[in-house]
């Protein structure tokens, strides 16, 4: 059985911003929605883990896809929802957490405006009666550089304390349901990271790495923002990239493809690429 398993940020942003607006051009959520849906009528993911995501940007985006007859459901998480295909997937169990604004340890703040999240689904496949567990998430977003012009201490550290806090609650549910997991994401943080790490050692593994047959090697974002937008992506490479999907649990050869998505109707959309696994199962 193949399923694509995608993880999309569509940039939290609800009205037209003026630098926009004098340009002649419009980034508003009624604007950007249905480009998105376009997107996933194009790709045809099986599973959509979805960061920054307001209430009225997730009201637009199922009223889209209602209007375009696609069976996807939402997962609702917030700022992290996540799509699946009732045609192909029953709901078991799904669960939503904003992450502390707090880190044990660490001075400062660490969720702006209570977005980063974890939005957790248990997903059975109609054709064959297994499980899986598939987790969207997005982390803190900050620096730990002191050269950075976002710099805030600690930073790396409370990305390493979200992901874990999100890993501990996936162990516990593999071990309930015995099955295996993904977790997806705008993790903000590089591949070499305390957080990426962490979930290194609790025995995932990157789908980039895994991948039998292709792994696109670039970061996958590119400049769009309230300013203004590019259409040239960043020249940086896969360590560089930001959004990751994780997997433990699953059998060698389990991911084909890592792929990315740029199509140019895309870059007025949001910053980040939709990134997807095509993946086989047993």
């Amino acid at each position: 059985m193949k399923l694509r398993i995608m993880s999309n940020n569509i940039w939290w942003i609800d009205n037209n911003s003026p630098a926009w607006e004098e340009k002649g051009e419009n980034c508003s959520a009624e604007v950007r929605i249905p480009g998105f849906v376009r997107m996933y009528s194009e790709t045809n993911p099986d599973v959509i883990g979805i960061q920054e995501c307001s209430r009225k940007m997730v009201d637009l985006l199922m009223r889209e896809i209602s209007a375009k007859k696609l069976p996807y459901a939402l997962a609702w998480g917030k700022d992290t929802p996540v799509l699946y295909r009732t045609d192909r997937f029953e709901l078991v169990n799904t669960e939503f957490l904003i992450y502390p604004e707090k880190v044990q340890g660490y001075e400062g703040s660490f969720n702006n405006h209570l977005t980063k999240s974890y939005c957790i689904a248990v997903l059975r496949i109609k054709e064959s009666g297994k499980l899986f567990i598939f987790a969207s998430t997005h982390l803190w977003w900050m620096s730990s550089d002191p050269a950075s012009k976002n710099y805030a201490q600690y930073s790396d550290e409370a990305r390493e304390y979200q992901l874990k806090m999100l890993i501990d609650r996936v162990t516990e549910l593999e071990k309930k349901y015995g099955c295996p997991s993904i977790i997806a994401g705008d993790m903000n943080t590089r591949y070499d990271s305390l957080a990426l790490k962490a979930a290194f050692v609790r025995g995932y593994v990157h789908a980039h790495d895994v991948a039998a047959e292709y792994a696109d090697e670039t970061m996958g974002m590119h400049y769009c923002y309230g300013d203004r937008f590019d259409t040239k992506p960043y020249q940086k490479g896969f360590t560089e990239s930001i959004d990751h999907i994780l997997l433990r649990g699953f059998e060698d050869g389990f991911v084909r493809r890592f792929e990315r998505f740029s199509p140019d109707y895309y870059m007025p959309l949001s910053d980040h690429f939709p990134v997807w696994i095509d993946v086989e199962l047993n």
